[in-house]
Parts: C-alpha cells; sequence; structure tokens
C-alpha cells in the first residue's frame, strides 16, 4: 500500500489525502479498492472527494445507496464498519456478555448483489465479539427477520435489502431488540459508534461462508422459525374461514417481482388452505438484474404490472398480488366489469384490510371491546381509520412517516393493555396484527385473499363494491398521491424554503391559497422546523426531523396534502386526500376537486418546469 502511494500524485487536498490512505489501507475487497485506486491514478479528485469526504448515514432505519466503491456508497467496507458499530453500540447497551451468545442477532438478506456477502461479512463481525448469530442460509423475506427478533429473542436484526430499489442499489436494515425498525436515540447512537469502529479488525477479508459455518455460535434459524411464523398467521385467521378458502372459485395470480417472495407466499397460501396461486413465471425466480421490470416496485402501476396482466388475463384470475423485491408490501389488483383491471392504492387497500381486521376481531375476540383496539396510520397516509373509529369506536393514531414509527407505537400502545389490530401506510405497506412490528407483504397476501373469498362466499362482494360499501359507510376518501424526480439537494432545499418563507423571505410564512385565492389554506405544519399554525404555541406535536423535508397543508375545504422528501430515493412526494362525510354522495365531484388542486399544488409548489423536476410517467 506504501508503495502504491509513492507512486500516486496527491490532490494536495489533507482531508481527501487523508481519506485515500485510510480506504487503500482498510478496503479488502479487490474491485473496491482497485476502482479508488484507478480514479487517484487518473486524477478524479471531484469524484473521489465525493466518495470519500462524504459518508452514507442512517436514513430509514439504516442504509441504502448504490454499490460501488467509497464511503458514500454500500461496499464490503462500509457494511464491516457498520457492523462493527452497531456490534459496539449493542455492547453499550447490553453490558452483560453472557447474553451476547445468549439471545445473539439475527441476520438476513434478499437477492441482490452482493447482499449474501454483505450479511456474511456482518456475521463475522458478530461472531468475532462473542455473539450467537441467526444468520438464514437463504434468501429471506423481511418481515422473517423482525418476526425472528420476538421469537428468539435476540438483541437487534439486520435485513440486507433495498426494498424496490434499482438493480445498482442494497442496504442495511436494522431492527432493535423490541422486534420494530430503529429510532431516535439508537439511530444516532449506532452513527457515532460507526465512526469509532471505522478500521475493520480482525481476518474480517478472509472469511467465506465455509470457514463462516464452522463457528458454533452460528445458526440458521429457518427451520425454528418458519413453522412458527405461518402458525402465528393462521392463528389470525378463524378457523371456519380455512376451511372456507378451500372452498372458493377466485383464482390469484402473484409476482415476486424477481424478489424472494415466492416460497413465502406459496407456504403462507398453504397453510391458510388457499388455492396455489398462479406465478407470474418470467418473474417467480430471484434474480438481481430485475430483467422484465427495471422498476420493481409494484407501487408504480401498471407500467411495472404488465406480465402480471398478461398472465392473470390468460388464466382468467379475478385478482393479482404483487409484492415488492423483499416481499415486505403488497400491491393488489382486481378484474372490474369492464375485463380490464384496477389497481387498488395503497389507501384503498388500507381501507379494505381495516374493515377486515375489525371483521376479524369480531369474530375471534366478540367479547374483547372495540374500545380498547388501536389502529395505526403514518401522517400521509388516508385519514380513513380516524373516520372509521369515529363510527366503531376504536383509537386511531397517526405517526411520521414509515414503520419504524409505527412497529414502536404499536409497542408503547400494546404496552398500556391496548390491542392493536391493524397499521399501514399508503405506500402499500400493511401491518395485519402484531406478529410482525413491521409491514408484511406475506401475510398480507393472505389475509387479502382470504378477505375476498370471505367477501364473495358470505356477501357476494367484490373487493371493489366492498370498498364503495366502506366509503358509504364512513365517508368517501379519495386520494391523489405521487412524486417528482430531482437528484439536486439543492433545488431540493431551495424549493422547500421558498415555501417556508413565502413573504418576501420572512420565516414561517407559508402559501396561502392556490388557484388565485379560490382555494384558501387553513393551516400549516412544518416538521423540518416544528412549526404548526393550527397550534396555541405554533409548535407541532409530531416528532421534528431538521434533517428532512415535510410541510402539510390543510386547505378550507378539507384537502389535506402533505409534500416531502423521499429517505430512500430521489424522490419529492406529494400526498393529496380529500375527505367526504358519510352524508355526501358527490364521489365524482370530490375526485374531481381534488385533481384540480393537486395540478396546480404541484405547478405553484414545486414548479417542475422551472426547477427541471421529471413527473413521474402516466400509467
Amino acid at each position: 500500500m506504501a508503495q502504491e502511494l509513492n507512486n500516486l500524485t496527491l490532490s494536495g487536498d489533507q482531508k481527501l489525502d487523508e481519506q485515500l490512505n485510510k480506504w487503500l489501507e482498510w478496503d479488502g475487497n479487490l474491485k473496491t479498492r482497485s476502482d479508488i485506486l484507478q480514479l487517484a491514478k487518473s486524477e478524479k479528485w471531484d469524484t473521489l472527494r465525493c466518495r470519500l469526504c462524504n459518508r452514507i448515514s442512517f436514513g430509514t432505519a439504516g442504509l441504502r445507496g448504490e454499490m460501488r466503491a467509497g464511503f458514500d456508497s454500500m461496499n464490503e467496507l462500509v457494511v464491516v464498519q457498520t457492523a462493527q458499530g452497531l456490534c459496539a453500540y449493542i455492547k453499550e447497551q447490553y453490558p452483560d456478555k453472557s447474553i451476547w451468545s445468549e439471545r445473539g442477532i439475527v441476520i438476513g438478506y434478499d437477492a441482490r448483489h452482493n447482499s449474501k456477502r454483505f450479511a456474511e461479512l456482518s456475521a463475522f463481525v458478530f461472531l468475532a465479539n462473542g455473539f450467537r448469530v441467526y444468520l438464514f442460509k437463504r434468501f429471506v423475506a423481511t418481515p422473517f427477520v423482525p418476526f425472528t427478533i420476538k421469537q428468539r429473542n435476540c438483541l437487534a436484526g439486520v435485513q440486507v435489502t433495498a426494498s424496490h430499489n434499482p438493480k445498482q442499489d442494497n442496504g442495511y436494515k436494522v431492527y432493535w431488540s423490541n422486534g420494530a425498525q430503529i429510532i431516535t436515540p439508537h439511530d444516532s447512537g449506532i452513527h457515532k459508534f460507526i465512526l469509532q469502529n471505522l478500521q475493520p479488525q480482525g481476518d474480517v477479508w478472509n472469511t467465506n461462508e465455509t470457514t463462516l459455518w464452522k463457528n458454533e455460535l452460528l445458526i440458521d434459524p429457518y427451520d425454528i422459525v418458519a413453522p412458527a411464523y405461518y402458525a402465528a398467521l393462521l392463528s389470525t385467521i378463524p378457523e371456519k374461514l380455512v376451511k372456507a378458502n378451500a372452498e372458493s372459485p377466485i383464482r390469484f395470480t402473484y409476482t415476486a417481482m424477481h424478489g424472494v417472495g415466492y416460497p413465502y407466499v406459496e407456504e403462507a397460501f398453504k397453510k391458510v388452505n388457499l388455492q396455489p396461486v398462479i406465478p407470474v413465471v418470467e418473474q417467480v425466480e430471484p434474480d438481481p438484474e430485475f430483467p422484465t421490470t427495471p422498476m420493481p416496485n409494484p407501487e408504480e402501476g401498471k407500467q411495472s404490472l404488465d406480465l402480471s396482466i398478461k398472465t392473470a388475463t390468460e388464466h382468467k384470475s379475478q385478482i393479482i398480488l404483487a409484492n415488492d423485491p423483499d416481499a415486505d408490501r403488497l400491491a393488489v389488483a382486481e378484474i372490474s366489469e369492464n375485463n380490464k383491471y384496477k389497481l387498488f392504492n395503497g389507501n384503498e387497500v388500507g381501507a379494505l384490510l381495516a374493515w377486515w381486521s375489525i371483521e376479524l376481531h369480531k369474530i375471534n375476540e366478540p367479547n374483547f371491546p372495540l374500545s380498547n383496539c388501536v389502529m395505526i396510520a403514518s401522517t400521509v397516509s388516508s385519514k380513513i381509520l380516524k373516520s372509521m373509529a369515529a363510527v366503531d369506536g376504536f383509537t386511531a393514531y397517526e405517526t411520521l412517516t414509515g414503520f419504524k414509527w409505527m412497529g414502536n407505537k404499536a409497542i408503547e400502545e400494546e404496552s398500556a393493555g391496548r390491542k392493536v389490530l391493524f397499521a399501514f401506510e399508503e405506500a402499500i405497506g400493511f401491518m395485519v396484527s402484531t406478529n410482525v412490528l413491521d409491514k408484511d407483504g406475506v401475510s398480507a397476501a393472505a389475509h387479502v385473499a382470504t378477505m375476498a373469498n370471505y367477501l364473495r362466499a358470505e356477501k357476494n362482494l367484490t373487493l371493489q363494491q366492498k370498498l364503495q360499501e366502506i366509503y358509504n359507510t364512513y365517508g368517501y376518501h379519495t386520494s391523489n398521491c405521487s412524486y417528482v424526480l430531482c437528484h439536486d439537494q439543492e433545488i431540493i432545499t431551495r424549493v422547500f424554503n421558498r415555501l417556508r418563507t413565502f413573504d418576501n423571505g420572512k420565516p414561517n410564512t407559508y402559501p396561502t391559497s392556490i388557484l388565485n385565492g379560490e382555494f384558501e389554506i387553513q393551516d400549516v405544519r412544518d416538521l423540518t422546523t416544528g412549526y404548526d399554525s393550527s397550534a396555541a404555541d405554533k409548535r407541532a406535536t409530531l416528532p421534528v426531523s431538521s434533517s428532512s423535508q415535510m410541510i402539510t397543508f390543510t386547505f378550507k375545504n378539507g384537502l389535506v396534502v402533505t409534500l416531502r422528501t423521499s429517505g430512500t430515493e430521489p424522490k419529492m412526494k406529494y400526498y393529496a386526500e380529500m375527505c367526504g362525510k358519510p352524508e355526501d354522495k358527490q364521489w365524482d365531484k370530490l375526485t374531481a376537486t381534488l385533481n384540480r388542486m393537486v395540478e396546480a399544488i404541484v405547478n405553484d409548489f414545486y414548479e417542475p418546469e422551472k426547477n427541471n423536476l421529471r413527473r413521474k410517467a402516466a400509467d
């Protein structure tokens, strides 16, 4: 290494040269080390400054980024450093050494490039520190990691996955000992310990699968955990409905989006007596290249579900179920009267599963009052739970965006003696029961299928018809959620700063109306700064984060829209909803008003053309 440095012309930037030195000293992966060395030889100092002088940091409960060389990206060195920091933090939180080997940590991985290697390197770090490690030997659906934490009483868990991101990305999702994703203060604590443990320790670069599995502290938990997971799923569905599943004429088409979901959904269907799914054969096997869907995200709509629709049409299948590549999210589509498939958005599936969760509760526990039950949604999701709670008597809570908040809120509510029936987010994430304290696309698939069978057999309704019934009972809720793409952080900051200094640069002055005053804004809540115009002290009650952008506008006509940045993708999102009252049956008018207002909000607040923002492609 010293000879390589002697042969290099250094940049003259002391910080950059120090970081270059560290990378070449620490990185044991020949390819990424060579990539950095070649950039240095070519004197690509700006590129190296970006790669080496910035560090990938914890976002949505861990790391997510492009796989390439550099401290700002996902690669073997960064994963080793992260594992070392996480390990050191757990040791500080649990100083009793005996429980390290007793309770240990669970590590899983999806089918992306490098996921297995990242998991094995992480396992080496923990084994070297005397931890028991439950390392899955196969690709695993993300929900199995938090389930394993609860089932085996682990100290923490890691799933190596980038979920639905493009193929060049990977991630490192971290769960705490309570089975939920990490939140404050664990995220900042882990980050601090990563920075204190950057130099790789031990013989980590020579570890391989053969040597790893010789360690007696390493266990594959699948044969222990999988039966328990499916038994827990089965326990949530009444026996009479399980029996009825076998008699249903409804056929379900399923896609795994080239991810890990198929064997898990296949087994879930078998356990709850559902007929086997019709697989989308081109997408059923894991493939990190995602050859048939460069955007492996079923949330994107029909552009990502073309093969599913083709398969369903060919087999006269009424319902399509689609997992994202790590099987923690679920998209649902159903055949319509015009023989085209209606793709439900996440808010619509959330409404259906909320109703279903109440129905299951009434059957399973008829003497347990709904007044002591809870449902949870993220603040950018539909307000349908609040409308249902006002009629049915349960309590509906909102949290910040992401299941890390909802999972921890569920724990808080159960600790207080309340029963959490359901949680959801509009980004097609669903948690039916608290068997898994995270979104779970496997159990959600089994529940949607059983619900569809039940509705057909008991009420002669389709999912779409049931959704109409829900709106008739609780009020029509119509949403418009999408995004614009932006890769420039300076533009993002400028857009949001303009909105919060709207009156000639004065702080806490926001737009007051749209469409030349036709629709007036009643309240503004800014969870970046903590400002809330509706509060007496003008301070928001939900947690505030200055590192992310999030502003909610409530209009006098009832429309609520939240503008926020994504924690995992280069997107500026918007989530808008109009909530009608049960007596208001002019649904088309509500939807037309919503769409007209959203168009104005996006144009006036984001200014896509002026800021060179790319709109989402239409389905």
